[in-house]
């Protein structure tokens, strides 16, 4: 096992332990509470950590087009879930409405995308750093900038209202994960793995305290 290998799996068990506890935690409180925002706030964490799990898998070599294909469209909804969860916190039911279609249509074209394209190139050494086909990165991005917006607003309204520091903290970590996976241009591939562990901590903080 070599040195990119090792980290890159030390990285990720870790972020998948912190994960999953807080899928586990946030899945707890909507069982109690019932609350739709809940509700795709768990989904999303849990889309999280089956995530990491399956860096976890590709750190130990093991790749197949089926894990690629899933890898790429998850990273891209855990993004989608939590701005879902985010948005039933705001009083419009039309903006509700028309975020729904959108992320119905976005999705589905993700999902085609994924389905027909070939990314056997997308991990390499170990690591999902690789350029995913066209196709996925237009829908992904599709998807992923407008539900990093609405998290990043709505954490933003909600902290000018509570002035609550766990609401900072959800804005930063949403920021960390978002960004995580447009971090295979740099040169310095496992920086991909330390911006998800780096966020994960932040979403912790913020879910936890609030």
């Amino acid at each position: 096992m070599n040195i990119l290998q090792l980290e890159a799996l030390s990285i990720t068990t870790v972020t998948f332990i912190l994960s999953f506890a807080l899928a586990f935690y946030i899945t707890r409180k909507y069982r109690k509470a019932k609350k739709t925002n809940l509700l795709f706030w768990s989904s999303g964490m849990q889309a999280f950590a089956v995530g990491v799990f399956i860096e976890m898998i590709f750190a130990l070599g093991v790749v197949t087009g089926f894990l690629t294909a899933f890898y790429l469209f998850l990273v891209a909804v855990i993004v989608e879930l939590l701005a879902l969860g985010s948005i039933q916190l705001i009083k419009s039911p039309a903006a509700k409405k028309v975020y729904y279609v959108y992320c119905l249509l976005t999705t589905l074209l993700l999902l085609y995308s994924v389905l027909t394209s070939n990314a056997s190139n997308f991990v390499v050494n170990y690591v999902a750093w690789g350029v995913p086909p066209l196709l996925v990165t237009i829908f992904s991005t599709l998807i992923t900038i407008p539900a990093a917006a609405v998290l990043i607003i709505v954490a933003a309204l909600s902290y000018r209202r509570k002035r609550s520091p766990g609401m900072l903290s959800i804005i930063a970590g949403v920021v960390f994960v978002s960004i995580a996976g447009t971090l295979y241009i740099v040169s310095f591939p496992s920086l991909l793995y330390i911006s998800e562990f780096v966020g994960i901590l932040l979403l912790w903080y913020g879910f936890y305290s609030g």
